[in-house]
């Protein structure tokens, strides 16, 4: 069991590192084992993780590097891989986009996946954590689709369709987040739907041509999301993704038919 939270805020000027804290606090019950960060600042990557509780990884020093108005955040309780603080989340790949992940839940093919990364896609797996397996899975697709579809494709399907292969390879029951650098926050669920992952909104601080704009939270429990001041939408369902681009919009779509008996 783990805690994960993401967030996106309207305003570009805005920070998110205070409010991934705070949720990651108060999801601290869900993992003691480590702790990470990661936001986006202009198109500009900041990381922090580290073994043990919030409030011991992020001093001010860390807090004050962790700029920009787009992040994940990640509490670990260690059910894959081991207790090494290379496997604290947010695992991160730089190509393409840069991309970051913060999941929770188990790959039951983790190892197999795993070999399939190293052998046929070329990619190097680091650790024995399965997040680095979601990671490189979608990562993997979402470049080929884009070297297939060329310079005019739709970003937006190429992410689902990114998904949607990490869903047919990866069995198990999980639920997480991307953060794809300067593109969006997709948050998704497996289709057996086991592991929790709920929505929410707020109304921004800053508008728009006198037109209201919005802030987006994905996390664990619906907990974070009432202490951040936001309104809980929803449960996202099983082998659903949302896309939250970075210009506001809500793109939602079931990837595969659910597996819930």
């Amino acid at each position: 069991m783990c805690g994960i939270i993401g967030i996106l805020l309207a305003d570009e000027d805005a920070h998110v590192n205070q409010m991934i804290f705070d949720g990651l606090t108060v999801l601290q019950h869900r993992g003691q084992d480590a702790a990470g960060i990661v936001t986006s600042e202009r198109g500009r990557l900041h990381l922090r993780k580290e073994n043990g509780l919030v409030k011991d990884v992020f001093q001010t020093h860390h807090m004050i590097d962790l700029r920009g108005n787009f992040g994940l955040g990640h509490v670990r309780y260690p059910t894959a891989g081991s207790s090494s603080c290379a496997e604290a989340q947010p695992l991160y790949t730089n190509f393409p986009h840069g991309i970051c992940v913060a999941h929770n839940g188990n790959l039951t093919n983790a190892e197999e996946l795993a070999e399939h990364c190293r052998n046929n896609l070329g990619r190097h797996i680091n650790t024995d954590s399965d997040s680095e397996v979601l990671l490189n899975i979608f990562a993997d697709s979402l470049i080929k689709r884009e070297t297939k579809e060329g310079s005019d494709c739709d970003m937006v399907e190429n992410i689902f369709s990114a998904v949607e292969t990490v869903m047919k390879l990866c069995k198990g029951g999980y639920a997480g987040m991307y953060l794809i650098n300067g593109v969006a926050l997709v948050g998704f669920r497996d289709p057996h739907g086991i592991r929790p992952i709920v929505m929410g909104t707020r109304k921004s601080s800053k508008a728009s041509n006198g037109t209201d704009l919005t802030d987006y939270m994905f996390a664990s429990e619906s907990v974070a999301i009432d202490t951040l001041g936001f309104e809980l939408v929803r449960d996202i369902e099983p082998s659903e993704a949302i896309i939250i681009t970075l210009d506001g919009k809500v793109h939602k779509r079931r990837c595969l038919p659910t597996e819930q008996s």
